[in-house]
């Protein structure tokens, strides 16, 4: 037959996805899975921009057909400084943060609105209305 003289080609299989701590934090990224990636992109939702950070534990994921070219898609998460209910989102970053909660919008940090702190524009206001 014509097959008997073929040799079975070996195949290395890499899981799907995979879990590593970032070497070189920005976007494209390095990633320490088991010997370091350089040059990892970092997939986000569409309007969400979020650099990873050196030695963030994130998730990476194999795409292409011989998974040979991983991404970056997310972090593990840290337990955040208050309890969220279910359905509540919290974004944050440095000392600022967002909080969708289940009763209303919470913001914490400085406030700016076009590139002017929210109190400065309150006085202004004030000043006009007087």
């Amino acid at each position: 037959m014509w097959t008997t003289g073929r040799t079975a080609q070996k195949r290395s299989y890499t899981a799907g996805a995979d879990s590593g701590r970032v070497t070189l934090e920005g976007d494209p990224a390095g990633v320490y899975l088991g010997g370091e990636r350089r040059w990892l992109p970092v997939y986000s939702p569409g309007g969400y921009y979020w650099k990873p950070a050196k030695d963030e534990q994130v998730a990476v994921l194999h795409m292409g057909t011989e998974q040979e070219a991983p991404c970056v898609v997310g972090r593990i998460q840290e337990e955040p400084e208050e309890e969220l209910e279910a359905g509540e989102v919290l974004l944050s970053g440095g000392r600022a943060r967002v909080k969708l909660g289940k009763y209303g919008l919470e913001l914490k940090g400085t406030i700016y609105v076009d590139g002017k702190e929210l109190k400065e524009l309150i006085r202004e206001l004030i000043r006009e209305l007087m």
